[in-house]
């Protein structure tokens, strides 16, 4: 669980760890670093901008890049047991039609697991061997490892982990060059469902004529996000609920009772579709992690799993390291991680490029594409990825042999 800590307490427990290692930001990533780390006998010092661990409610699908992560953490079977299996997808047309239904679980099968869970619940497991975290804490000056605190507090550290968000503040005291960003111009809300249907382990998304509804399982319930352009949104979950059950009248009890949920709720979670990309991940005493370094657009399912997965690698190889070689370790990390993560996030830019229009003319001819267009194809570079994980410690031996 968390554990709430000052920072001077939190600054002193790693007094004579071999490595003295800074994370700010307490989300998916930096929860995920700081357990590892934690295994290998560190003390992280871990801040958060936040007062305290506030949940943002939306869920996550995790392919089988994050299996390496939470076995080497202890907590995968905790994570089985807090999350849903997602087998199978359904792609409906912009008026509701099942078009085609794909298998999911026969794809990933052979490299491992595919959930749904809510983010609240993964944070619960990746903090099941307690966490120490300061809240209420940012980094106001960064140089070369030395860092100024929020609270005017000083100190020095190898590493400074940076890991708080897609709109990390901390990101803009380090030289990491261009940062873009891609702005859909959509957002949507997040809630929740009872009604799991005939197929609870069905994920289900309608492409809709201005409009995109999903349904995603978790556990013993369904994620649903309903997005449309911005500007269509202002007219409120409720209005803009009925606009999308005019247009698409054949989209199921199961949907159907997605959208209630929407309507129902006083305080639906809205997300921004927007994503972000720095040039560079590493900097002198310093490293971009998750969505600070490369932040997702949520269409492929993606961003948590690659996050949780560059965590990993930078975790294990830095259990290799000492403040000898941590550089060149870092530059190797950087050198195998950062493709991986912006194929995906160039497959999910991809994704979003079709799923985000509008035009009924657009709508019928992305429902003819989709007709012969397997989640296999669509989600091809992806799939690669998974199934070709990369070997920190063979990186890792790699930079010592050359040292």
């Amino acid at each position: 669980m968390i554990v709430e800590t000052g920072l001077q307490t939190q600054i002193e427990s790693q007094r004579d760890d071999r490595l003295r290692i800074l994370i700010a930001g307490a989300g998916i990533a930096g929860l995920t670093l700081a357990a590892l780390l934690r295994r290998q006998g560190l003390h992280p010092v871990l801040i958060e901008r936040m007062p305290r661990m506030d949940h943002p409610g939306y869920m996550l699908a995790l392919m089988p890049t994050v299996d390496p992560a939470l076995e080497d953490i202890g907590v995968h079977d905790e994570y089985l047991a807090r999350s849903a299996p997602l087998s199978r997808y359904a792609f409906r047309s912009h008026r509701g039609r099942t078009l085609r239904c794909d298998d999911l679980g026969a794809l990933l099968a052979l490299h491992g697991d595919y959930q749904g869970v809510e983010r609240g619940a993964l944070i619960d497991v990746l903090t099941t061997n307690d966490c120490p975290v300061t809240f209420g804490t940012t980094l106001t000056g960064f140089n070369h490892g030395d860092v100024t605190f929020s609270t005017g507090e000083r100190a020095s550290f190898d590493l400074v982990a940076v890991a708080d968000g897609i709109h990390s503040r901390t990101r803009d005291l380090l030289d990491v060059g261009d940062v873009s960003t891609v702005d859909t111009g959509w957002a949507g809300w997040v809630t929740w469902s009872d009604v799991l249907g005939d197929d609870p382990a069905l994920g289900e998304e309608l492409w809709g004529d201005g409009f995109f509804l999903g349904a995603y399982p978790v556990k013993d319930r369904l994620g649903v996000f309903l997005g449309g352009p911005v500007a269509d949104l202002e007219v409120g979950p409720s209005a803009f609920v009925a606009r999308v059950r005019d247009a698409a009248p054949e989209s199921g009890d199961r949907l159907r009772a997605a959208l209630d949920a929407v309507a129902a709720d006083p305080d639906p979670y809205l997300w921004p579709l927007t994503d972000v990309r720095a040039e560079r991940w590493v900097v002198p005493g310093a490293v971009l992690l998750g969505d600070a370094a490369s932040g997702f657009l949520p269409t492929a399912g993606i961003g948590a799993g690659m996050a949780m997965e560059s965590a990993w690698m930078l975790g294990r190889m830095l259990a290799h390291a000492d403040r000898t070689n941590v550089a060149a370790l870092l530059a190797e990390w950087e050198r195998v991680q950062k493709p991986r993560v912006e194929s995906a996030q160039s497959n999910s830019r991809m994704l979003a490029r079709m799923m985000f229009r509008r035009g009924k003319a657009v709508a019928w001819l992305r429902e003819t594409a989709m007709r012969v267009l397997s989640v296999r194809s669509a989600l091809g570079p992806i799939i690669d990825l998974v199934a070709d994980q990369p070997d920190p410690d063979a990186a890792a031996r790699r930079v010592l042999n050359d040292l």
